[in-house]
């Protein structure tokens, strides 16, 4: 009997706790008093919450993009009231706010946020419209990330529509909900007067939100995006969304994404529609996108979520996370039919070619690429391409390698595709992200064979690509066109500022870097020649030959200096790929499982 009142009592208790914590709202409204200046005006209400104080707290990263941006930087006018009278506060972090008073009912906290960096992952507002990234605009109260919160936008005059991922509050105009904050975080809002189109693809239904005009064609666009849909789908046997927002901002120049659950913000360049390069690598930078939807936001690495927002997240994954991406994105356009299989071949052979050429590929391997993400990728410098290489294109080379060994060990029967479907399964099963030796795990699984060399040589590994053996799995061959040519090579990139040429990198190993030149020299003259253009196309170094010695004069600080250069041979690979009409049955069975549609 005693037992029993005491289990009685505990969930008397439970249930308490519950309530009070069910009773907390969090409400925002965002407007826009000066658009022209570049700011919104945030006005967040809390209650519910019953302690001395509150801690309010901005993110300092966006998830997707892996790099501290210091948000709260941008933040200014921060006041809180309860029951309409000023309440004390202080700012005790770099990103927290922390209110007396909160055991108050209401309690009223207003802010302005500065936001004029153009980019895919960071809030933008002019006259003509707001984008929010919300990372960047909403505060949470500590320890209430799991709680819901809505947001009410009011437009500014003339603006008309808004455009996100978020749940619609019904009945309520312009009003949206989440059911934490992880989804509030992870759900951008464009707000204007956005050109707006819709199509339904693999049963959901799909917004794009052009902001910035441009030359596209929105029937042909409805068509091409919903062929990439409904590839990606074909994958993982289900499409995860009800609703999906497309926010595409047309710049003069524009360009990147970023991934979020069920939308995407892309940067594209308005007048390159029209023309087949530019239509193309817009319907890439779709497909990289929208598999993110499976491959980041539900097959993620153990790390990326739940999110610790005041800090940054080390992973060895993204060689996955968005290397592959980058190799599905491929994958996805040439089954959409947007390209052949030999120009899907040798996109893949460019991939190769272009880590193979990066120096760096020697000196860093993909998975500490992926953990030195947030010191390295984001803050490149003059030295990045010989001390470093991209999670991005290491990841790629290795998931078509990966692509090509399994079919291999499988004669046709399974492919990468089938390890990405098997880990998306697992880990919607579990409710958790995976490590790097379950991912493993599975590629052995499917594939029913070690990967641990592969691993030891290219995911933990500088070891070069071997490309010819994985290509030659599938019946293609793979040439090397400069191989045997003994080109001369300095070894700089150069650029013009004003009329005067600048050394901008000196690649490691090369002549430039033996002999000492470096980043910032300008460059005067070769063999007496004054350097007026890019030194690569000077008669004075292509007449040349490999082991001449060319006199280098530069500038360094003011000073002039001398260098007798002994010009090395481009070691730079160029590859052409081609399929072989010869293959074997087991080849063409591979060939058919990787690169048939």
């Amino acid at each position: 009997m005693f037992k029993k009142k005491s289990l009685l009592g505990v969930v008397i208790l439970l249930s308490l706790g519950l309530t009070a914590k069910s009773q907390v709202k969090i409400g925002f409204e965002v407007s826009f008093t000066e658009p022209q200046a570049h700011y919104a005006d945030v006005e967040m209400n809390i209650s519910g919450i019953n302690k001395d104080y509150v801690d309010v707290k901005m993110p300092v990263w966006a998830p997707g993009s892996y790099l501290v941006r210091e948000f709260s930087k941008n933040v200014e006018g921060f006041k809180a009231s309860a029951a309409g009278k000023p309440v004390k506060f202080e700012k005790v972090r770099k990103n927290i706010w922390r209110i007396y008073g909160a055991k108050a009912n209401q309690l009223k906290i207003n802010y302005r946020v500065y936001a004029f960096e153009v980019s895919v992952r960071t809030s933008f507002i002019d006259a003509s419209h707001a984008f929010l990234s919300s990372t960047g605009i909403f505060m949470y109260p500590e320890g209430h990330l799991k709680s819901p919160s809505t947001v009410k936008v009011i437009p500014f005059e003339g603006w008309s529509k808004v455009s996100t991922g978020l749940e619609p509050v019904a009945g309520q105009q312009f009003t949206y909900t989440a059911k934490d904050f992880d989804i509030l975080y992870d759900s951008p809002l464009e707000v204007g007067n956005q050109d707006i189109f819709e199509f339904t693809a693999s049963g959901v239904k799909h917004e794009v939100a052009m902001y910035g005009s441009g030359n596209y064609d929105k029937e042909r666009l409805k068509v091409d995006m919903a062929k990439i849909v409904e590839q990606g789908t074909a994958i993982y046997g289900e499409n995860p969304n009800k609703h999906y927002t497309f926010i595409v901002h047309n710049f003069e120049r524009g360009g990147g994404g970023l991934e979020h659950l069920n939308s995407t913000v892309l940067g594209a360049s308005r007048n390159q529609y029209n023309n087949e390069r530019g239509y193309n690598g817009f319907l890439d930078l779709v497909a990289h996108e929208y598999y993110h939807l499976w491959n980041v936001k539900r097959l993620r690495p153990v790390a990326l979520g739940p999110f610790d927002y005041d800090n940054e997240v080390y992973t060895t994954n993204l060689w996955i996370a968005e290397g592959f991406t980058a190799y599905y994105e491929n994958k996805l356009t040439h089954r959409a039919g947007f390209n052949d299989q030999l120009t899907f071949v040798n996109k893949l052979a460019g991939a190769v070619a272009a880590v193979e050429n990066t120096p760096g590929a020697r000196v860093q391997s993909a998975a500490m690429a992926s953990y030195d993400a947030w010191i390295k990728q984001y803050r490149p410098d003059e030295n990045s391409s010989n001390s470093s290489i991209s999670y991005y294109s290491k990841g790629e080379v290795i998931g078509l390698m990966m692509d090509l060994a399994i079919a291999h060990a499988t004669k046709g029967e399974k492919s990468l595709d089938d390890v990405m479907k098997a880990m998306y399964l697992q880990c919607k099963a579990q409710g958790k992200g995976y490590t790097d030796a379950e991912f493993k795990a599975m590629v052995e699984k499917i594939s029913g064979t070690s990967f641990t060399a592969f691993w030891d040589k290219y995911v933990t590994g500088t070891a070069p690509a071997d490309y010819a053996t994985y290509f030659g799995y599938a019946g293609v061959t793979v040439k090397n066109e400069n191989e045997g040519k003994q080109v001369p090579y300095l070894g700089v990139a150069s650029r013009k500022i004003e009329g005067r040429m600048f050394i901008s990198a000196v690649s490691r190993n090369s002549a430039a870097w033996t002999a000492g030149l470096n980043v910032n020299d300008e460059l005067i003259s070769i063999n007496g020649v004054p350097v007026e253009a890019a030194v690569e196309r000077m008669p004075e170094l292509t007449s040349k030959k490999v082991g001449d010695v060319v006199a280098i004069k530069v500038a360094r600080d003011g000073k002039l200096l001398d260098f007798n250069v002994t010009l090395k041979a481009n070691p730079n690979i160029k590859l052409v790929a081609q399929i072989d009409e010869n293959a074997t049955p087991a080849q063409k069975t591979v060939l058919k499982r990787w690169a048939g549609v």
